[in-house]
């Protein structure tokens, strides 16, 4: 939905706003895309090993520092969206709000529509039991997000307030993951 979005419903919401802002490059060939969408695969799998590895030192400061399991899981998520938060983060430092949302979005989508299967691809193919570690909290908070995200994005304009509300939802799940 995501990229129906970006390349044709609202096409307009992702191209540069101002004649100053970066040119768009010409579409690439079709080798050169094939290649790239090997290449993403490929750093997927990279990033999925590489908090595979990375789990068991998390997990055992983790557990030195006396936090619950589920902090694993948040830390191992900050790390792998730690680029391009910064980059959206120094977008919006240079006032290129539209390049700061489109890269928070992709960067949220990806983790979600691509790490995910990947990361369940993995496991199914090493034969470990994959654990998505949701409780009943969980699902509560995400059932309510992706309710507020309906009504928030349904009208085609968002408040400040609507903002606050998923800010107050993701505060609400790190104070439930921090103390359960």
């Amino acid at each position: 939905m995501f990229v129906f979005v970006q390349t044709v419903r609202h096409r307009d919401y992702f191209l540069a706003s101002t004649p100053d802002e970066d040119v768009h490059a010409t579409p690439p060939s079709v080798g050169l895309a094939l290649t790239s969408g090997g290449l993403l695969l490929v750093a997927l799998v990279a990033v999925v090993l590489f908090a595979k590895v990375l789990s068991p030192v998390v997990e055992t400061a983790v557990k030195n520092a006396g936090a619950p399991p589920a902090v694993v899981g948040i830390v191992i998520a900050a790390l792998v969206l730690l680029p391009e938060g910064l980059a959206a983060v120094r977008a919006a430092c240079a006032d290129r709000l539209q390049n700061s949302l489109n890269l928070a979005l992709g960067s949220a989508l990806a983790s979600i529509g691509l790490t995910i299967p990947t990361v369940a691809g993995v496991f199914l193919w090493t034969g470990q039991p994959l654990v998505l570690g949701i409780d009943g909290k969980e699902t509560v908070l995400l059932v309510l997000t992706l309710l507020v995200g309906t009504l928030t994005l349904s009208t085609g304009r968002t408040t400040i307030l609507q903002g606050a509300v998923h800010l107050s939802l993701f505060a609400a799940y790190l104070f439930l993951s921090f103390a359960p």
